[in-house]
């Protein structure tokens, strides 16, 4: 796999929007037990974030008759960058919404699409989080809101689900100017699953197969936390608090990040992980490739993937 020149057109990933059929339940979670902030409630949903994301939301909980992935928004490096990749987006053959006007935590966007129904946006103006009393205001200036117990720190990352892999690491590289840091080569050659960068983190979007027969699928969105020993805390609290813990705590093999994947109320999987300090600081990064015998061995520390790992997503199928 040829690593294309770096790109940096997109900053970063800025925000997810999720679907809830239990909006109620699931606002609860992310915010009582999960430990996100609310930074306004309108009649469509909450908007949320982490007490260190600087944006006014990096989780948009949008009200729904279903779950699942409403949209994913990505910020722009500058006004001439967005415009650059709105015309590489309008040029590249790839599904055009078109602009869109802004919401409470950014101004306008453009939207697009991929070719298995996942919406995208792009935009640069933004809302910075400003803490609106001194119960929420940091005591470093560096930091963006006040360090609440358990809480995750920031929006990390999220997966999705394709029927083709490949074609889709063509969408994020032609449209986003994103690089491939891991993929999966199974035996037959297929393409199992990609991990995508835009920036120095080693990924903030994965794709890997879809095995429901559905589209527009999401598999999960993670928020990162400071240290292993917060996501062990985390599992006490889910634990005393009903949440169905899926898997973990335990280690990556791909990406070596320590995870704890649980389903929310709605049923859409939330991760909470442990990056550590690994950045892709060389410019001509070579894609690490994992073939299927690597999978097969499971995770970093030996821990099986478990079943329903590879078949449920959100909004679920008749096979999960």
């Amino acid at each position: 796999m040829t690593a294309p020149e770096p790109c940096f057109d997109i900053a970063h990933l800025g925000h997810v929007e999720m679907l809830t059929d239990r909006y109620e339940a699931s606002l609860d979670f992310f915010t009582r037990v999960y430990g996100l902030k609310l930074s306004v409630e309108d009649e469509t949903g909450a908007y949320l974030r982490a007490w260190d994301d600087y944006e006014f939301a990096t989780l948009k909980l949008t009200r729904a008759d279903t779950t699942g992935v409403g949209h994913i928004g990505y910020r722009a490096a500058s006004p001439a960058a967005l415009d650059r990749r709105v015309r590489a987006i309008e040029a590249s053959g790839y599904k055009v919404i078109g602009w869109v006007a802004g919401d409470p935590s950014h101004g306008r966007a453009f939207r697009f699409e991929d070719p298995f129904g996942h919406v995208f946006e792009i935009y640069y103006d933004t809302v910075r989080y400003e803490a609106p009393d001194e119960a929420d205001r940091a005591a470093l200036k560096n930091t963006a809101s006040a360090f609440t117990g358990a809480a995750p720190r920031r929006l990390d990352h999220l997966n999705l689900l394709s029927s083709d892999v490949a074609e889709f690491r063509r969408f994020m590289q032609t449209c986003l100017g994103a690089r491939v840091t891991e993929y999966i080569e199974l035996d037959n050659g297929r393409i199992g699953g990609c991990w995508f960068t835009v920036n120095n983190k080693t990924y903030d979007l994965a794709c890997t197969e879809e095995h429901g027969g559905a589209t527009a699928r999401l598999h999960h969105v993670t928020y990162a936390t400071d240290q292993r020993e917060d996501i062990l805390r985390a599992a006490d609290i889910f634990l005393q608090n009903g949440v169905h813990i899926e898997t973990g705590p335990h280690k990556h093999a791909i990406q070596g990040t320590f995870f704890l994947y649980v389903w929310e109320p709605a049923g859409n999987r939330v991760e909470l992980a442990n990056a550590g300090a690994r950045l892709i600081l060389a410019p001509d990064w070579q894609p690490v490739k994992w073939t299927q015998a690597d999978r097969m061995k499971g995770q970093a520390w030996g821990l099986k993937t478990i079943e329903s790992f590879h078949t449920h997503g959100t909004p679920p199928t008749s096979t999960g």
